[in-house]
């Protein structure tokens, strides 16, 4: 009869030290659950506002979680792009009296208007207006990224040729060169507001932005010098 009181005492003793564990698990698990999904909700009414519509389900957390609950609001960020992946990882991180940071998984989907090929495009084709039209994408189901907005297309030359209907991403686009291999630049030198010009040939095909080499027509020397415009190159003086 002993051996039966005692055998119940260290049972009851023992649901007593676990009880409390497993209910501050079952906590900490709600508060992590609950601060992701009001980020991810804030991050969705976000982006409606700019015409994207956004749905989510945040992942299940581990069985063996085992953090103490936080004394201060959770503080939740992206570890990633959401634009690029629709499966970004949230940190969720407690700044209380009792710090911790985890990773959480969740799938996220953002959809909208992106820019397709109107007709096939051929490589080195300068894109128009007429070329393109919208279509709803799911934008960060693409790791290369996507183009929303036609400013950003037009203007720009195909990299390589593409089918009616492709997804534009700016891996598929080249700035089209400024200056070509042979044509007579003005060659601008300055410093500060000062600048003298003189003219030039360039040696290369650049676009704005690039390094090219350029022949000043006057001296016959060859220098290093920035394109700034079509037909014009920039020279620190």
């Amino acid at each position: 009869m002993r051996i039966t009181i005692l055998t119940t005492s260290l049972f009851g003793a023992l649901l007593l030290s676990i009880s409390p564990l497993a209910s501050a698990a079952e906590s900490t698990a709600a508060q992590i659950k609950r601060a992701a999904s009001d980020f991810l909700e804030g991050f969705s009414s976000e982006q409606a506002q700019e015409g994207f519509r956004v749905t989510y389900q945040v992942g299940r957390l581990d069985s063996r979680l085992s953090l103490a609950s936080c004394d201060q609001p959770l503080a939740v960020t992206f570890s990633g792009d959401p634009w690029k992946t629709t499966h970004p990882t949230l940190q969720v991180s407690c700044t209380g009296d009792r710090p911790w940071r985890m990773f959480l998984n969740t799938t996220v989907s953002i959809d909208g208007q992106g820019l397709v090929a109107a007709r096939p495009l051929a490589r080195g084709e300068r894109v128009a207006a007429n070329m393109i039209t919208t279509e709803s994408v799911t934008v960060n189901a693409s790791r290369r990224g996507v183009i929303t907005e036609p400013d950003q297309l037009i203007g720009m030359e195909m990299r390589r040729g593409v089918n009616t209907g492709t997804l534009m991403t700016p891996d598929l686009l080249s700035a089209p060169a400024a200056v070509v291999r042979g044509d007579h630049v003005i060659i601008t030198a300055r410093r500060g507001s000062f600048s003298v010009n003189s003219r030039g040939m360039a040696m290369a095909d650049a676009s704005v932005g690039d390094q090219v080499l350029v022949e000043n027509l006057s001296s016959s020397r060859t220098i290093k010098a920035r394109v700034i415009a079509p037909g014009q190159v920039e020279i620190p003086m």
